[in-house]
């Protein structure tokens, strides 16, 4: 397997995204920087376990590598990095220095006109008072997840007081005219909270850059998606206030019982911390903090690493309607099936549902 991961990235030309990621983790963990254990498709690589970039060892947890790096579609891998939040500048400083500054840049982000405040703006260019377009905004039902554009035209039909407005008052129609051809469009920029770039050649070879909203920040004028299609190297930088939390308790632990803690080799089958999943006591713990979450916890009462794991990955919209399913086999209220023999080796862990992308991938295969 090592050997077949190794050519891939070889023939994929990636050899030195990997080796640039190992230095500046390992560079961190050194440092005494928390950094993630790994997270998505980057865990399924034997190389980026080996590297030290990633502490899970894909082998013992069927993890695939064809879900990171698949030589049928190419496309530049992305190994997501976890960083102690207080911390993560550091890691950035090192990165700067190391290639240079003219090297590494942070990239831009561009937030867009929606539709409360493409009539806000609008208004206040056309000259109507505050009150008039504050009125007006508040008419339009505040929906983040369904505001495309083109959504105050469709706000105009459904919302009966806002359809009469439009019809009748030739200010109303005038303003919702002149937003409506604003929605969707950039309004500002800002720094991306975690991507960044690394380039070869000084950047200002080959991207316009520009300054950021800190004092010494340098910040490329394409975003994301434009420096990929350039095929330049973009990297996610991610801080993450657990690591923190776990980084003070660790340090506090130290400090006042004089017990040094290594978090890569706690014990995942201790009795006594299954007993805190049990019981939901989950405030803190990454990605178990919500109610629903925590009232599922309570149902499934969790014996083992497996039944966490399986809960995170349902724990989403769509898979969400399987968690009853999951918890009525595993106490066996309901009876574990297969549609095929064949399945049983590939479901077996997660009580005959198939919750994992690599499950899926395996019964394809």
């Amino acid at each position: 397997r090592l050997a077949y991961e190794l050519d891939v990235i070889e023939k994929t030309g990636f050899t030195s995204y990997f080796l640039i990621v190992q230095d500046f983790v390992n560079w961190a963990k050194n440092q005494g920087i928390i950094v993630g254990p790994g997270r998505g498709s980057a865990a399924g690589s034997l190389v980026t376990y080996l590297l030290n970039i990633t502490n899970i060892d894909p082998i013992k947890y069927n993890l695939l590598f064809e879900r990171f790096l698949n030589p049928e579609r190419v496309s530049q891998p992305d190994i997501d990095i976890d960083f102690d939040d207080a911390r993560r500048d550091e890691v950035f400083q090192y990165v700067r220095e190391k290639y240079g500054s003219d090297h590494f840049a942070q990239i831009i982000t561009f937030g867009t006109m929606a539709a409360r405040g493409s009539i806000r703006d609008a208004g206040r260019a056309l000259g109507f008072s505050y009150d008039f377009c504050d009125r007006l905004a508040k008419l339009i039902p505040f929906n983040p997840q369904t505001e495309k554009v083109g959504y105050l035209r469709k706000c105009v039909e459904d919302v009966d007081e806002l359809k009469q407005l439009y019809r009748t008052n030739a200010d109303v129609k005038k303003l919702i005219d002149a937003a409506a051809s604003l929605e969707g469009v950039a309004r500002h920029s800002s720094t991306h909270a975690c991507a960044v770039v690394i380039s070869p050649r000084p950047l200002s070879e080959i991207v316009p850059l520009q300054r950021g909203t800190k004092e010494n920040d340098i910040i490329t004028q394409y975003e994301m998606h434009a420096i990929e299609s350039l095929g330049l190297l973009k990297m996610d930088f991610l801080g993450l206030s657990n690591l923190t939390i776990i980084q003070n308790a660790i340090e506090l632990i130290e400090k006042n019982h004089d017990i040094k803690i290594d978090i890569d080799s706690i014990l995942l089958d201790d009795k006594k911390a299954l007993q805190v999943f049990k019981k939901a006591q989950t405030t803190g713990v990454f990605q178990l903090e919500s109610s629903g979450m925590k009232r599922y916890l309570k149902e499934l009462k969790p014996t083992e690493i497996e039944d966490i794991i399986a809960m995170v990955a349902l724990y989403r919209p769509g898979p969400m309607e399987l968690i009853p399913d999951y918890i009525a086999r595993k106490h066996g209220r309901k009876k574990i099936e297969y549609l095929h023999p064949k399945l049983e080796p590939i479901l077996r862990n997660t009580q005959g549902i198939c919750i994992y992308q690599e499950q899926l991938m395996q019964i394809a295969r």
